[in-house]
């Protein structure tokens, strides 16, 4: 067994009611490192399989058994001193949402609680004939009825799961579906530890066409550390640099993710009401000072994380009270808030509280919705589908009603349902959904900073900041200040940020550890841990190894360079108002070279570039 690993993989097949666990080498480990490293690897062995058995990729349905689900850990999920060490990573073959592979990524403390069940990761095909859940506990893993926990949501299941497996010597930690996966909603979330959430391209819909409601996981294995004292040293003084850190040390653990909400507001690039703006002279009422005065209880850390950016929060009177909720974050509050227009941060804390019940990704819902505010305020919905609902920006109370119609697919909820993409195309209005590749994008306009805007046209899965956050150099001037309006070097940021990245999403850690740690830091740290001699350029190639394998199989379910792209309004319309006015993006400036520095031809790699990176085989 490789050191910082478990050494085994659980794999799962639900239509045969089978459970099989495979040990896997120090070869396999150096080479794609865990989580989602793993999981594109895995997933493309998988695809080679299913085309061998005359199954076409690009025709293949999401909720078909044929579609893969893998959860991951890395080398850095659950050491005790490892920077931030608390997620996991979710890999589909194909997103329900978006037609491409599907990706999620989680904290709080379900990751390192499978690695303390003996498992590295856990990987899924097929389908029950009814309801079940998968018990992991100990070395042990099996297949449960889950009849009498479907309907029930996110939280009631976890209660009874923990309720069920936790001893005085064993904590469990639940990953589960709400209403929404089980209805095969496409923006379903999966959630973990009640109020954390795989949200991305509706990984938690696949689950629910499996007929698998949940995994627990626990037991009392540890994570061999090949150097402790080297480790203990490297430690110690990493998490120190982030403590001194003014965004990891300061700025997150005070103010959480929202801290952004007045500083992008103030670069023009906080999208408002659908993205039609980029300022909104009100965003201070639902930033996150703002949160810390009102609504704001503690923090609450990932498992064995320093920065706790996580927020908890009550709403004590009203009509939004809640007693108990967690967050809510940045890109929930922009989605649920600014992008609909809903100044009412009592609201978006009910709205958001509601998607971590229900199982919803706040981005996706939150981005929906505005849609279909823009939708409605243009006259292209038609009265009668709105069932008495009055969509029109900023207001709260259709907010939160659509949440938990969307989950059940109630009235107008079934056209939420679709995510935005699909609403505004059934409406005759494409251009009204702000997405790329089908996933609805976060909350920074590209107008105002045109490095996100390369990384959201080339991210693998879709509209999405995490894959390459250009705003770090952009906007916070980590690792160093650039000029965000400026084309110049933004194809070299996205890429570097792009292959990091993805090394970071398989070691798995937060990407939060960035704003103070390089990948020369990291590789000091994952040798320690594994015994290998690793640099940052061996990182760095294992993470664009792993971006570019992603790329091949997005090839494979018909997605090229016709697909990285952003939505028009982007393109064409300058930004009207706000320190970005007049801002566009234009696109192909940094597109071209961007492929060049890639190897990628139409938007895949060339042959000399699988070469270039190990993968001359793979084809």
């Amino acid at each position: 067994m490789p050191n910082g690993y478990m050494g085994k993989i659980l794999w799962v097949d639900l239509s045969a009611n089978k459970i099989e666990s495979k040990e896997f080498d120090e070869d396999f480990a150096k080479t794609w490192l865990g989580g989602k490293g793993f999981g594109v690897k895995i997933l493309w062995d998988y695809a080679k399989e299913l085309e061998a058995k005359g199954i076409k990729l690009d025709e293949l349905d999401a909720f078909a058994p044929e579609n893969m689900v893998i959860f991951g850990t890395g080398p850095g999920t659950g050491i005790r001193g490892f920077p931030c060490p608390g997620r996991h990573q979710i890999m589909g073959l194909k997103s329900p949402l978006t037609g491409s592979i599907g990706s999620a990524n989680s904290g709080g403390e379900w990751g390192p609680h499978l690695k303390f069940a003996g498992y590295d990761a856990v990987v899924i095909v097929g389908k029950a004939e009814k309801p079940v859940y998968i018990a992991i506990i100990d070395g042990k893993a099996e297949i449960k009825d889950a009849t009498h926990l479907w309907g029930m949501n996110t939280f009631d299941t976890t209660k009874a799961l923990e309720k069920e497996y936790e001893k005085d010597d064993l904590k469990v930690s639940v990953a589960c579906i709400g209403p929404a996966g089980e209805n095969r909603v496409l923006i379903a979330a999966v959630v973990n530890d009640e109020h954390r959430a795989a949200g991305r391209t509706g990984m938690g819909a696949v689950m629910g066409s499996k007929n698998l409601k949940a995994i627990v996981a626990g037991g009392n294995h540890t994570v061999e550390i090949a150097k402790p004292d080297e480790f203990k040293e490297l430690s110690k003084k990493y998490l120190d640099a982030m403590k001194e850190n003014p965004v990891t040390g300061q700025a997150l653990p005070t103010y959480g993710t929202a801290v952004l909400v007045n500083i992008i507001n103030n670069a023009g690039m906080l999208p408002f009401k659908n993205w039609q703006l980029g300022y909104n002279e009100e965003a201070d009422k639902i930033s996150g000072e703002s949160l810390e005065k009102t609504y704001l209880i503690k923090r609450r850390p990932c498992w064995g994380c320093t920065i706790a950016c996580g927020r908890v929060s009550k709403v004590a009177e009203g009509p939004w009270g809640v007693l108990y909720t967690e967050g809510p974050e940045y890109e929930s509050i922009w989605a649920l808030g600014n992008s609909t227009g809903v100044m009412d941060l009592a609201a978006i804390i009910k709205a958001n509280h509601y998607c971590d019940e229900l199982g919803i990704d706040t981005i996706s819902v939150g981005s929906t919705i505005a849609c279909a505010m823009e939708l409605s305020e243009k006259g292209k919905i038609p009265e009668e589908e709105l069932q008495g609902i009055d969509l029109k920006f900023g207001n709260a109370a259709a907010l939160v009603e659509l949440i938990w119609r969307t989950a059940y697919k109630s009235g107008f909820g079934k056209y939420t349902a679709l995510g935005a993409r699909k609403l505004a195309e059934h409406f005759g209005d494409p251009d009204a959904s702000m997405d790329v590749k089908g996933l609805e994008m976060p909350a920074y306009d590209p107008r105002g900073a045109k490095g996100i805007g390369l990384n959201y046209a080339t991210s693998n899965r879709g509209g999405c900041h995490v894959t390459g956050y250009t705003i770090s150099p952009e906007i916070l001037g980590i690792p160093q200040q650039v000029d965000r309006l400026s084309y110049e070097g933004k194809a070299l940021w996205t890429k570097t940020f792009q292959d990091f990245t993805s090394t970071v999403n398989s070691t798995v850690n937060c990407l939060f550890v960035t704003f103070a740690l390089g990948a020369k830091e990291y590789a000091e740290l994952l040798s320690a841990v594994t015994g290998w001699n690793l640099t940052e350029n061996d990182l760095l190639l294992i993470g664009e190894r792993i971006y570019n394998l992603e790329r091949v199989i997005m090839g494979k379910l018909g997605i090229d360079g016709k697909y990285d792209t952003l939505p028009q309004r982007l393109l064409k319309e300058p930004m009207p108002e706000g320190p970005s006015k007049g801002e566009v993006v234009d696109l192909d400036k940094m597109l071209k070279e961007y492929y060049e520095l890639r190897g990628w031809k139409n938007g895949l790699p060339t042959k000399e570039k699988l070469e270039e990176l190990g993968l001359a085989n793979i084809l």
